[in-house]
């Protein structure tokens, strides 16, 4: 049994009439009796009533016809959902991403994509940067949004740059360092510093050493978070100060004073990172979306 069955039996039940369906179907009728009476036997019982001058539904065939009108229109609506997740109009996309360093980028990306792909989900998970990697690799994720990694673990996959945020250092209001215009990594190395967590953001640690390799003096962690919001909320109650990309800025408003480091340290290049081999157009379009 074929859809195509369903269809030229629907067709007849609806004309109660061969000639008629046939002409609606650009077929022959010989041809449509033929594949009805096809069908009969297939199903083993009789969908019509026959006479010279009539055709009419069995109570079988009446039946039947419900079902497979619903048939055709699932299968229709099934083809529908698949050509808009081929056309990239549908579906679901799973983005991984850095709450702090995509803060700004975030927002207007999704927007972007968002007006432009209505009926795509869009599914957010903050994870640190080791997690996206990992998901990507088991297909969990379709893009990370993240500061760039080193070159060894981009390998298989694209990335394009999206922002460059400078680095600050974070302190509370009424801490004595809030009264400086700037601020060099040597008090900072003298301050209690909060930083992210050692197990979640080992790449934020590594940068840690670069940073104050020159100083000649590690900085004194005084505590570690796995989110920016409780770092930040640590920063305030005063147990320390932070180093955070400038972007944070938008997210801790009045909490908290961000000092420019003098001399300025490196960027913090953003990026987003996708497999190569499932670049989607929904992948690519969100990457778009999210550049400047």
């Amino acid at each position: 049994m074929e859809l195509r069955h369903f269809r030229y039996f629907v067709a007849v039940a609806e004309a109660e009439n061969v000639s008629r369906a046939a002409l609606k179907l650009h077929v022959s009728q010989p041809g449509l009796s033929r594949q009805i009476r096809d069908l009969e036997d297939e199903i083993g019982f009789q969908l019509f009533e026959r006479s010279a001058k009539s055709l009419r539904l069995t109570t079988a065939g009446k039946v039947l016809l419900t079902e497979a009108r619903a048939v055709l229109l699932h299968a229709e609506e099934a083809v529908k959902k698949a050509r808009a997740v081929a056309g990239g109009t549908s579906g679901e996309i799973n983005i991984g991403y850095a709450p702090s360093l995509t803060v700004q980028i975030l927002p207007a990306a999704l927007r972007k994509f968002q007006e432009q792909f209505p009926h795509v989900r869009v599914a957010l998970h903050d994870l640190s940067t080791e997690e996206m990697l990992a998901q990507l690799g088991e297909m969990k994720l379709q893009i990370a949004l993240t500061v760039r990694p080193p070159a060894k673990m981009l390998r298989g996959l694209n990335h394009a740059e999206l922002a460059r945020y400078e680095m600050c250092v974070a302190v509370a209001p009424r801490h004595p360092l809030a009264k400086l215009k700037f601020i060099a990594l040597a008090q900072i190395a003298r301050e209690p510093l909060i930083a992210y967590s050692r197990k979640d953001y080992p790449e934020y640690h590594l940068m840690l050493e670069k940073i104050f390799a020159p100083v000649g003096r590690q900085p004194r962690i005084a505590g570690e978070h796995d989110s920016v919001t409780s770092l930040i909320a640590a920063v305030e109650s005063g147990r320390g100060v932070a180093l955070v990309p400038g972007c944070v800025a938008c997210m801790v408003g009045p909490r908290l004073k961000l000092l420019p480091l003098q001399p300025a340290l490196p960027p913090i290049p953003v990026v987003a990172i996708w497999r190569a081999d499932a670049a989607t157009e929904l992948v690519k379009k969100f990457v778009v979306a999210a550049k400047p």
